[in-house]
């Protein structure tokens, strides 16, 4: 739940301070380009959509790679990365559009990086939703759906923190969606072998239900 909220966090950021597109929402990025490409929408979206896209499929490269290191190292690379992010905003050291666009990228990564941590997905929501409510629907709820809708809810809650640090202290606006995953890194860290390499067993789903063997 801390990485969903970190990655609502970022996202309203993102949309808020760099520019009307997104960091992680790579689907919302795609309908965003093709309106840009019919003439629609504001000037100059297509290269920030473009820049997030690369910078987003660079991330979850890296991330792939990362696959078999502790999942407390690939949070740390995401740290770092949103880390440097913010104290570029914070610092206003990212006066012109070109520098914006480096900012993008920075969030961006750290997302694509995020993306492949093997973890409950925890920047892209629409299939956890579809699966959720398919599940009511048929009175299939299980146990395990209580933590799918509490990241439903987390994503809600970082985007609102994100958004209100925005209108209130500019500078900051960055600093939630690093602060959650320094979070959740520290939870990663504590737990028994946190900082070791772990065999990769797939990544879970249970936004689809229990995992498989996960009982």
């Amino acid at each position: 739940m801390l990485l969903s909220a970190a990655s609502g966090a970022a996202d309203a950021f993102v949309f808020l301070c760099v520019g009307q597109v997104f960091a992680g929402v790579m689907t919302g990025n795609l309908v965003l380009l093709g309106a840009s490409a019919a003439g629609a929408g504001e000037d100059g979206v297509a290269l920030r959509v473009v820049t997030a896209l690369t910078a987003y499929a660079c991330g979850a490269a890296c991330g792939a790679l990362m696959a078999r290191l502790p999942l407390a190292v690939v949070l740390l690379a995401e740290a770092v990365l949103l880390g440097v992010a913010a104290a570029l905003w914070g610092f206003g050291l990212v006066p012109s559009y070109g520098d914006r666009l480096g900012l993008l990228a920075l969030v961006s990564l750290a997302m694509g990086i995020q993306g492949r941590a093997r973890v409950t997905p925890t920047n892209y929501f629409t299939g956890t939703l579809t699966s959720l409510a398919g599940r009511a629907a048929a009175r299939e709820l299980g146990p395990g759906d209580g933590r799918v809708l509490g990241r439903l809810g987390a994503v809600v809650a970082g985007a609102g923190l994100a958004a209100v640090t925005e209108r209130w202290w500019s500078p900051g606006a960055a600093l939630g969606a690093v602060a959650l995953v320094i979070a959740a890194l520290a939870l990663e860290g504590v737990r028994r072998g946190g900082w070791r390499a772990a065999p990769d067993k797939g990544k879970p789903r249970p936004d689809r239900g229990n995992p498989a063997g996960a009982a």
